[in-house]
């Protein structure tokens, strides 16, 4: 698996098209948030095709790290703990000392295998229950 830091967003686009508008139901209108120009997005390469994205912002000494996708036919690879690592070393390189995200709450041992740990309530986001979690770089 290959990561990278990129400029393709229209890449990144595609596999969230594909995994949240498509399979996951969530509205053009939650996903498209305008919010991709202002983000470092990273993809994740498998057999010379893109199959994961993330996106992660800065906030003072944080990294919000966000979209954090995998096309169905590329999960079970290690793909997902792939671009994850890569997000936590990107906003490490960086001089963040804390990484949160919002995960779906079916996702949540996925996270805490990577160190994460959930703190506030559940909550919808997109019509999807969600958590947020942190992790301390």
């Amino acid at each position: 698996m290959r990561i990278e830091l990129t400029t393709d967003l229209e890449a990144c686009r595609q596999l969230r098209r594909r995994v949240f508008i498509e399979e996951q139901g969530v509205s053009e209108a939650e996903e498209w948030d305008g919010r991709d120009a202002n983000a470092i997005h990273l993809l994740g390469w498998l057999d010379h095709r893109p199959v994961a994205t993330a996106r992660m912002f800065r906030d003072g000494d944080t990294g919000k790290i966000g979209r954090v996708c995998v096309l169905r036919e590329a999960r079970g690879t290690g793909a997902g703990a792939a671009i994850m690592r890569a997000a936590l070393e990107a906003l490490r390189n960086d001089g963040a000392r804390f990484a949160k995200l919002s995960s779906q709450s079916y996702a949540l041992p996925f996270y805490e295998k990577l160190g994460f740990s959930a703190y506030g309530p559940e909550y919808l986001d997109a019509g999807i229950p969600h958590r947020d979690m942190v992790l301390e770089l």
